[in-house]
């Protein structure tokens, strides 16, 4: 069941820069940064409770985020919805006719379990569930 809006994620071109912004600019709260490698991203998340903001920076110069960035320059890439019970939601989800961008959910930032939503599906907003580690 969704239980949450977990996070709004920002593609960003410079990282650095965006963390000194939301640091400095903003007086946020930094959790510091996180490789997700099957994402090909590195992470940095603003606490918001009982949200956060997660900026995303392509790791290595390649993969999804680098293209995107390349195609549109940095702005908000994708809302994330926390569930309890992603395999469940995923199931719900494609019986109601809605397409995946993969098979099954895949490890994420703070070992949660992820899944994307295409945004075709969702009036064209891209859209992540994230069932945190506690939670499986």
């Amino acid at each position: 069941m969704i239980t949450g809006l977990d996070h709004i994620a920002i593609a960003v071109p410079d990282l650095e820069a965006a963390i000194e912004r939301f640091m400095t600019d903003f007086e946020l709260d930094y959790q510091g940064t996180e490789p997700v490698e099957a994402a090909k991203t590195t992470t940095a998340f603003f606490p918001l409770p009982p949200s956060s903001i997660e900026l995303v920076h392509p790791l290595g110069g390649e993969g999804p985020i680098a293209k995107y960035l390349e195609k549109r320059g940095g702005g908000i890439h994708h809302l994330c919805f926390r569930t309890n019970d992603i395999d469940a939601d995923v199931a719900r989800l494609k019986g109601k006719g809605y397409q995946f961008l993969s098979d099954a959910p895949t490890p994420g930032a703070h070992g949660a379990r992820v899944i994307f939503i295409h945004p075709k599906s969702c009036d064209g907003v891209l859209v992540e569930l994230s069932q945190p580690q506690e939670d499986h």
